[in-house]
């Protein structure tokens, strides 16, 4: 079924003639009847660049959970190819739903958010700059540096698709349940969703003041009788960034402080959220996190790696020997919680140095403007 009123008219607006096919395939696939879909069931949201070996994996992964023909699966794209679309297409186990992120470098290849050919190179000066009379010479970052597209693109996608699904998703009006967010890299285990639902209910009765449900960190990587244990800790970015599940009201406070993430100079979402916890949210973030992992990172290059290839059947490999070597720890009947924060215990973690990346007011502006666009 086309669902053409999905198509946000800022989409439209964009320049490129590419944007009218991308909101033709902004589709829900109807893989039973939608009225028959649970209002709580499981939302998951998938943000997706152009790496479409680790989305087979991923795609694979999610394929053998038990529960998957109930959630609703949302595509969040920075990239359009017929490749990518192949792969999405090869999805016939769950509703789908495909949105597109419309201030992308690809649809924006020499014009600001993508690279002008008038902006400042990265590591020239100020002074220099401003003689050169660059577009951006006013705003370098905190290390002198000027912005890349292909680094701020992230963080502007991340915000962009978490104001989207909770606000401009029709499917998702009126949701009371939770919003999952993985990434194109991850690996999910059968029971994720089995998991999910007993940490729901943990949270509702042990827990009230836990704002994220954590699918796992990196540390740990074997089961060894983790499999019915939790932790309530202080939610840190380089170990919490994977597998988030959160609510409305988690959601809600969170875009509060739409400014201060705008603003802060890190082009890494995470880092940013980081900041968040200590500077402008309530309180600082409680985080749930299983401490056996039902998620896993199978990305070995991207962003943040310099890799000449990636091998994507290897990391299944490994993956896949964990699960097979844990298999009879899966599905707990039940949780418990093995540490948690005490009442007067440490509160949130201040990011230990900003990364940069995020100098320039035109980035600032337009990841500020995504909630107010209609």
């Amino acid at each position: 079924m086309l669902n053409t009123d999905f198509c946000c008219k800022y989409i439209l607006q964009a320049p490129l003639i590419q944007v009218v096919r991308l909101c033709l395939h902004y589709t829900i696939t109807q893989v039973k009847d939608w009225a028959a879909r649970q209002k709580d069931d499981l939302v998951v949201v998938v943000q997706v660049h152009n790496r479409p070996d680790y989305l087979k994996l991923l795609l694979d992964s999610l394929r053998k959970a038990r529960g998957i023909e109930n959630i609703l699966l949302i595509f969040s794209h920075d990239f359009w190819s017929p490749e990518i679309n192949k792969v999405v297409a090869s999805v016939d186990f769950c509703q789908v739903l495909q949105i597109f992120f419309p201030f992308s470098i690809q649809l924006y290849p020499q014009e600001f958010p993508g690279h002008d050919p008038k902006d400042c190179p990265r590591d020239i000066p100020k002074k220099e700059a401003l003689k050169l009379g660059c577009i951006n010479a006013e705003y370098p970052d905190s290390f002198g540096h000027y912005r890349e597209a292909k680094f701020s693109q992230t963080k502007h996608h991340w915000w962009w698709k978490l104001h989207f699904v909770w606000e401009r998703v029709k499917a998702v009006k009126d949701y009371k349940g939770l919003v999952l967010l993985i990434e194109e890299d991850h690996f999910m285990s059968p029971d994720f969703i089995h998991l999910l639902k007993l940490m729901s209910v943990l949270k509702r009765e042990q827990c009230t003041d836990c704002d994220i449900l954590s699918l796992g960190s990196y540390s740990h990587i074997g089961f060894s009788s983790k499999a019915n244990k939790v932790e309530v800790k202080a939610w840190k970015s380089t170990e919490h960034n994977m597998g988030m599940a959160l609510s409305r009201e988690t959601y809600q406070k969170l875009i509060q402080c739409t400014d201060t993430f705008c603003t802060y100079d890190d082009y890494n979402w995470d880092w940013s959220l980081q900041h968040l916890t200590v500077s402008c949210l309530p309180s600082y973030w409680k985080v749930m996190v299983s401490e056996a992992p039902r998620i896993f990172h199978a990305g070995d290059c991207g962003m943040h790696h310099k890799k000449a290839s990636c091998m994507p059947i290897s990391q299944k490999t490994k993956i896949e020997n964990i699960l097979q070597s844990s298999g009879n720890q899966l599905f707990p009947k039940n949780l418990l919680i093995t540490k948690r924060l005490p009442a007067n215990g440490a509160g949130g973690v201040a990011p230990h140095v900003k990364n940069g990346g995020w100098g320039d007011i035109r980035d600032h502006e337009l990841c500020k403007s995504y909630v107010r666009l209609q």
